[in-house]
């Protein structure tokens, strides 16, 4: 019998996926989970997170431009032309 709003044991809330990978990166990746004391989920989810937000810059963006719409602080002419000079010469 389970209790009320519990889940049968061994099943988790996130979602379960197989992926195939070769020896070489398995093998480095579970050197790299024991060498951190993380699980491979875990280190699987983190490196697939990472990649996710480095190749997604369009949505970071349009959320730190979110941010920025939602102040209401007035526009500075100086500090907006002195920001634009120090962005424009980062490599992006």
């Amino acid at each position: 019998m389970r209790l009320p709003n519990s889940r049968p044991a061994g099943y988790t809330l996130d979602m379960k996926t197989a992926i195939s990978l070769s020896d070489e990166l398995f093998e480095a990746a579970e050197r790299q989970a024991k060498r951190v004391g993380k699980s491979r989920s875990q280190l699987y989810a983190e490196a697939l997170e990472e990649y996710l937000v480095r190749h997604s810059p369009d949505e970071i963006t349009e959320a730190m431009n979110r941010v920025v719409d939602g102040l209401d602080e007035p526009v500075d002419d100086f500090s907006e032309a002195a920001a634009r000079r120090t962005l424009e010469g980062v490599e992006w």
